[in-house]
């Protein structure tokens, strides 16, 4: 379909159908209730478009709301683009709702819905475009629901904000790579902001896919004049924005938000037919969960110990389903561990249903990438099915049935995979045997499609005790894999079984291997010794520029420390010490609140809790929000936390648990999106402000009667659509004319600074903290 020429995607829909005066509430109705006036949208962006979107975006059976059935409407919306003789892409975009653990919505669900029109249109249509998406979690179950129950080709966009990241935190490496891993045909983003403004996300997103980029920004920023949004962005302007993502090596180009077929027939006669200028892609062995992204490159630490070998306490929490054991575990390591290692292979146990609770709590709570350690077929599929991003997996062997059974799942989920080199006659004894079982696994892999940088080599430790001569030939094992490309693994610490003084063993071999060519070694991270290893390896091959970490880690050190006393100063720093109120809200460990501010309690006014540790976290978890350091599903699990303590305190000392204030909060009349009210609801309750939530889509005599009925101190009413910021302003002259002496502060992603003023606001909030900030200003007055 892509054939290395630029071609034109079509532009505004619900923008253009606003213009034309026509409902922009449920608009999928419109393919029914008045099909020409669709067709004849879509003719009009035909003149210039390669492809056609169906006036489908909101039709899903969690968001769509109208009086038909889905089936109808899509019927109807893919006759009605069919008209234009062009390609038709089917739009899908997301549910409205928020996943777990931000939102209510599981995974399973959203993938359901997605699901469905899958089955409904596959016949019907030439692709699908995927847009609008600000969650990875979401947009990973709808492009498995469309890959698992369709062949078309998959084009994915998601949105970013000013921060150049998603509403949930992932970076433009992190969406470029997990789209192309997860196997779509061309990825990009849309809607967010303006051309301007894009600049930065796309040639990011570049250096890492190979895919076919496309880019269909807003037309510019909006703006407000009598009551109605508009974009003053001219079409000269607009294509002159987007000429300059040319060099870039973009494929498809399109618009959203206020352009007009007069916009599309800029791009096509500007830049259609064009030649794509080729990309420099340099291939990269990378992981990531949602948030963070790890590349195997240099020397990379895989802390071990979520494995239940020789861990009773670990095999209890396992057994009984403790999965805030195995959360503790996890954030433990995080200080010394660039990744995790999950094994949940226990007798006796649901293995896969078991691996796939551990997945979703463990990236609730740490945003380090998982590696999914099995030898369980199903377990290996169900932690990578939920896991949020591109996990590792460990591991498959040189024996044919082995890979025949994993890789599916590798190619599938988009996995990077840890190949051993044996098969089931054993570890071969010699470094070339390894290597040739190497070779083997990696050319097996390339025959599913799964590239060499997604294929990972261990070439085994031996216990030293028992083969002593095999310890060398793992090491020059490392040496020879490395020469076909790949990146290395190794357990270091099995080379020390059965010898005193394992320490001392374990943090030479490991140097030795790190010099032989090991990448990631998987090792207990609270070892400090062998973490002190790898600062200095780093810092010695200059790995570490200018040795910046190595300075870092050790500039307050005294030379004159013994080893001891050195490996002392470390563990209070890393040792996972007992979990105390104040860092339990920080990670936001909701289920540990009430056991550790009972037992703060016992010794401490409330108020001092409230005020040197409840608000103390917030507001660290506050500034690094605000840094870029932590992202919104830290920040939503930390005010949960919050608002647990919060809870218990005024339940027991109800004379100490006076509201700072009372909020109404609404999103407005024709709006059916609450993402960001609801966040907002949770940081303001966690911050002592009581609540009233009107919903979504909420009339405006609605809102006066929650204003007359309550008398809070602020109303605060939210938008996401251009074409609801009229119903805005007309919900602010309505608590106008009834003499309204609350506060009103709007927000959402189409509102800015100027056009609060515009309609009438008092204040414009741009996220739920700023929310927090200016809800103390109003409350101080």
């Amino acid at each position: 379909m892509l054939q290395g020429k630029i071609e034109i995607f079509d532009g505004g829909f619900g923008s253009e159908l606003d213009r034309l005066g026509l409902p922009t509430t449920n608009p999928e109705d419109l393919n029914i209730d008045n099909p020409e006036v669709v067709k004849a949208l879509h003719l009009s962006y035909a003149k210039y478009a390669d492809y056609i979107t169906t006036n489908t975006f909101g039709l899903n059976s969690i968001k769509y709301h109208g009086k038909y059935t889905i089936k109808d409407v899509a019927i109807a919306a893919i006759s009605n683009a069919r008209v234009t003789n062009k390609k038709v892409f089917f739009d899908i975009g997301p549910t409205g709702a928020m996943l777990k653990p931000l939102g209510t919505l599981s995974f399973d669900d959203a993938y359901n819905a997605f699901k469905e029109i899958a089955l409904i249109t596959r016949d019907l249509v030439d692709g699908y475009i995927v847009e609008t998406f600000s969650d990875l979690y979401e947009i990973k179950a709808c492009i498995l629901a469309l890959k698992e129950n369709t062949n078309l080709p998959i084009y994915a966009t998601m949105t970013f904000d000013k921060t150049e990241r998603t509403l949930t935190g992932s970076s433009p490496e992190i969406v470029a790579n997990t789209l192309t891993n997860l196997g779509v045909s061309a990825l990009g983003v849309n809607c967010s902001l303006g051309p301007k403004e894009l600049f930065s996300v796309v040639k990011r997103m570049t250096e890492y896919t190979n895919l076919p980029i496309i880019l269909q920004p807003n037309r510019g920023l909006p703006k407000i004049k009598n009551g109605k949004t508009y974009y003053d962005m001219s079409e000269e302007e607009f294509v002159s924005e987007v000429e300059k993502y040319i060099p870039l090596g973009v494929s498809i180009l399109g618009g959203c938000c206020g352009t007009t077929p007069e916009f599309i027939e800029g791009l096509a006669k500007k830049f259609k037919g064009l030649l794509v200028k080729e990309r420099e892609y340099k291939p990269k062995t990378l992981i990531n969960s949602a948030s963070k992204m790890v590349e195997i490159d240099g020397v990379k630490v895989c802390g071990e110990r979520l494995n239940p070998t020789g861990k009773k306490r670990l095999k209890e929490a396992l057994r009984d389903c403790d999965y805030d054991y195995l959360v503790s575990l996890a954030l433990a390591q995080e200080e010394n561990s660039d990744l995790l290692d999950l094994n949940c292979g226990l007798p006796g146990i649901d293995e896969p249903k078991v691996m796939r609770c551990a997945v979703t709590k463990i990236q609730e709570f740490s945003d380090l990438p998982l590696q999914i350690d099995s030898s369980n077929v199903e377990a290996i599929e169900a932690g990578c099915r939920y896991y949020n991003g591109i996990p590792l997996i460990n591991s498959v062997n040189a024996t044919k049935e082995v890979m025949d059974k994993v890789f599916p799942i590798v190619k599938k989920y988009g996995a990077v995979i840890l190949g051993l080199a044996m098969d089931d006659n054993g570890v071969p004894k010699t470094a070339e045997e390894r290597f040739e079982k190497a070779k083997f696994i990696l050319d097996t892999a390339r025959s599913y499609g799964i590239p060499k940088e997604r294929v990972m080599i261990d070439t085994l430790v031996l216990t030293l005790s028992a083969e002593q001569d095999l310890a060398m030939e793992t090491l020059k094992a490392l040496t020879l894999v490395r020469g076909l490309g790949v990146k290395t693994a190794l357990g270091v610490s099995n080379v020390s079984f059965g010898l005193p003084y394992r320490p001392l063993l374990n943090r030479t071999f490991l140097t030795m291997a790190m010099y032989a060519g090991l990448n990631m070694p998987i090792i207990n991270p609270s070892d400090v010794e062998m973490i002190h290893a790898i600062y200095a390896y780093r810092a010695l091959v200059s790995i570490d520029k200018n040795s910046e970490a190595f300075i870092d880690r050790f500039a307050l050190v005294e030379e004159a420390k013994t080893t001891n006393a050195l490996k002392d100063s470390f563990d209070k720093k890393t040792d996972s010490k007992e979990m105390d109120l104040y860092l339990a809200v920080k990670k936001g460990l909701k289920n540990r609140i009430p056991n550790l501010l009972n037992k703060e309690l016992l010794d401490k006014n409330p108020m001092d809790i409230i005020n040197e540790c409840l608000i103390k976290a917030l507001n660290d978890v506050g500034d690094a929000y605000d840094k870029g350091k932590m992202y919104l599903p830290q920040l939503i699990a930390s005010a949960e936390a919050a608002k647990e303590a919060f809870g218990i305190i005024s339940l027991k000392f109800p004379s100490k648990g006076e509201i700072k204030g009372v909020v109404v909060m609404a999103t407005v009349k024709g709006d059916v999106h609450d993402i960001g009210k609801n966040i907002c609801k949770v940081v303001m309750e966690s911050y002592g402000y009581k609540v009233i939530d009107l919903g979504k889509d909420t009339k405006i005599e609605v809102i006066v009667d929650a204003y007359q009925k309550y008398h809070p101190d602020v109303i605060g009413l939210s938008a996401l659509m251009t074409t609801t910021v009229a119903s805005m302003e007309e919900t602010i002259k309505a608590l106008r004319k009834i003499n309204c002496k609350a506060k009103i502060v709007v927000g959402g992603a189409v509102l800015t600074e100027d056009i609060a003023k515009r309609i009438g606001a008092d204040y414009y909030s741009k996220d739920a903290l700023d929310l927090v900030n200016i809800l103390d200003r109003i409350i101080k007055k």
